[in-house]
């Protein structure tokens, strides 16, 4: 078993598109349920919509990149303001319900058959990412071990993460974020000192939901191709254990929980496999081991929020509304 292959393919994973994609998705949940207290639970709905909101409008409009993105943020804010308008004003666990099931009924629609022209069905689109790579301003050649169009999409996507990461940290320290730390808190409360509770958890909700578009859109574009199956309920709860490892109400907690759950998951799936291919495991199949680290993960999330509830970069005090 190579350990230093192994570990090397690990660290290749701590700054993937994919891992930004995470954590900006992740970020925008720490949005919803850290800051606001939120539960949404179908934060692969957002991601869905911005997907297909730029796959779409690139293929079927012929949309450059920059009006795919706009409609791609177009389309993530009708879908929060559809999600918030009936359930807002009610119980968190409304919310709940009717994001997850929301998000299924996206991943529903884009797979109907009458659909296919438009979304591909269970195929999904493809050839849409010409116009974003068109920007590319790094020439042919290595860069840290990268061809040039893989820099550009970590550049890109680690940049857009930067940039959410400074966003978030300068609208909770505003007059609005405490006034959405304090609905967190108690909203009754807030109510009573004027401020208007609905219209705040709404703006959290688009925001939050707006970061989880453009990680969509970061998600599928080093795929070249966008597949309803991507974006099932596990691809919510992947996020929520990156927002949960890191820590709910910080800036950075989601970033380092997503780093660290793919190195777990990258660790753990070579670990395995590494054991099968040498012989020492035999009552063991790799598609087992695929399955299997997923349940030592689960357990890693057990551990963590019996000994340390607030996550790694967490702190006692967001527990208080838990």
């Amino acid at each position: 078993m190579d350990f230093g292959l192994i570990l090397s393919s690990a660290a290749g994973g701590l700054l993937s598109p994919t891992t930004a994609a995470y954590a900006l998705a992740a970020l925008g949940l720490a949005v919803h349920f850290g800051y606001s207290g939120l539960l949404n639970f179908g934060q692969a709905g957002f991601m869905a919509v911005g997907a297909y909101g730029f796959a779409i409008s690139t293929l079927s409009f012929r949309a450059p990149f920059f009006v795919g993105l706009l409609i791609a943020v177009v389309c993530s804010v009708l879908f929060a303001l559809v999600l918030g308008i009936p359930t807002l004003r009610l119980r968190a666990d409304y919310l709940a319900i009717v994001t997850i099931a929301a998000a299924e009924i996206v991943r529903y629609v884009v797979t109907t058959n009458q659909l296919t022209s438009v979304t591909g069905s269970a195929n999904g689109l493809a050839a849409f990412e010409g116009g974003f790579y068109s920007m590319n301003p790094f020439p042919e050649g290595s860069y840290f071990g990268m061809n040039n169009r893989d820099f550009f999409i970590r550049v890109v996507g680690w940049g857009l993460v930067v940039i959410g990461c400074v966003l978030v940290w300068l609208l909770m320290r505003s007059p609005w974020g405490r006034v959405l730390k304090g609905i967190r808190e108690d909203e009754n409360a807030v109510r009573s000192l004027g401020k208007n509770v609905y219209a705040h958890k709404m703006q959290a909700l688009v925001i939050g939901g707006t970061f989880g578009a453009l990680a969509g859109m970061i998600f599928t574009l080093p795929r070249g191709a966008v597949q309803p199956a991507n974006y099932g309920t596990e691809l919510t709860f992947f996020l929520w254990t990156c927002l949960l490892l890191g820590g709910m109400a910080t800036v950075l907690g989601p970033v380092i929980g997503a780093m660290i759950f793919w190195v777990v998951l990258s660790l753990t799936q070579g670990i395995l496999y590494g054991l099968i291919e040498s012989g020492a495991v035999t009552w063991l199949t790799t598609v087992q081991a695929g399955q299997l680290r997923y349940i030592l993960v689960g357990i890693a999330l057990m551990l963590l929020m019996i000994f340390r509830p607030q996550g790694v970069f967490g702190n006692k005090k967001e527990l208080a509304f838990a």
